[in-house]
């Protein structure tokens, strides 16, 4: 299913995307994915556990490769596309502080300190982190924690911000106040986000549109435009036309829940790296943060 808009303003452009994960049984988890997003826009996409969401984040970013279909970035068809990515954990450095975490991209580009210092002190004042540069990780509560996280994703000015379940882990009312700092600095910086989540409200509040997706093979089932006004805050979850979007979600949720297939759709099994098939995209994070702060450590920073 696409989304039809008017190509000029199109920043993401994905077609008939497929994804395989090669093994010992080869596991389809993504299948004729395709949507179009505009330039500024704010999509959330929630679907069920496993069901390629996380995935398709990490083809949009260049972590993974499609198996099938093209995406576009600003009109490139290349895997190192200038994103900006989120994950549920702010994988901090713990020996480097909030300022220094902030430009660790940058560092590592051998670009000016004198530059990237000056440009990561605006983007945490941005965050509504000033006067915490020189804190430790250990110092912040999880929502600071995202909020340098955040700001680390933007240092570099990232044509599309991605986001994976960012708040998942805070507590309901941090995790609500997040929400709207997250609009604050969506609307501040005209960036596209994409964002992952779990939450039907959290989606239906943050969003221009809501992308649902059907369980594995995950495939886009349906786009739901969210008309709401562009200033919100915590009433408009009881006004009617929120309640109506919120509905629409679930209930959509619901039936692709009702229809899918019993089984796990399988492939021919093709040539590949056979411990791919037995690693959850979780673990593959894990990892390779894992191995980035070794490394990280290793060479001194």
């Amino acid at each position: 299913m696409t989304n039809q808009n008017n190509s000029e303003d199109v920043i993401i452009k994905i077609t008939d995307v497929g994804k395989i994960f090669e093994g010992v049984k080869p596991l389809r988890v993504l299948t004729d994915v395709d949507l179009e997003v505009v330039d500024g826009e704010f999509i959330s996409i929630v679907g069920p556990s496993g069901c390629g969401k996380t995935t398709l984040l990490r083809i949009i970013a260049g972590l993974e490769s499609a198996s099938e279909g093209t995406i576009t970035v600003a009109g490139e068809t290349k895997e190192d596309w200038n994103t900006g990515f989120v994950f549920q954990d702010p994988n901090l450095l713990p020996w480097r502080t909030v300022i220094d975490n902030t430009v660790l991209a940058l560092e590592l580009e051998k670009q000016d300190p004198t530059e990237y210092y000056e440009k990561a002190r605006k983007l945490l004042d941005m965050v509504e982190l000033a006067g915490y540069e020189d804190f430790y990780p250990k110092d912040l509560s999880g929502g600071m924690k995202q909020r340098v996280a955040i700001a680390r994703s933007l240092v570099h000015d990232p044509v599309v911000l991605l986001m994976d379940e960012p708040f998942a882990a805070l507590d309901e009312i941090t995790r609500t106040k997040m929400n709207f700092e997250l609009r604050r600095i969506w609307r501040k910086t005209s960036k596209t986000i994409i964002y992952i989540t779990h939450d039907v409200d959290e989606a239906v509040l943050l969003s221009d549109r809501v992308v649902v997706m059907s369980p594995q093979p995950g495939t886009i089932k349906k786009v739901i435009d969210i008309n709401l006004p562009l200033e919100r805050d915590i009433s408009t979850k009881d006004t009617e036309q929120f309640i109506k979007h919120r509905i629409e979600v679930r209930e959509t949720l619901r039936a692709v829940n009702e229809t899918s297939p019993s089984e796990i759709e399988k492939i021919d099994k093709k040539s590949g790296h056979p411990a791919a098939a037995f690693f959850t995209n979780h673990d593959r994070l894990k990892y390779y943060f894992m191995y980035a702060a070794v490394f990280a450590l290793f060479i001194g920073l």
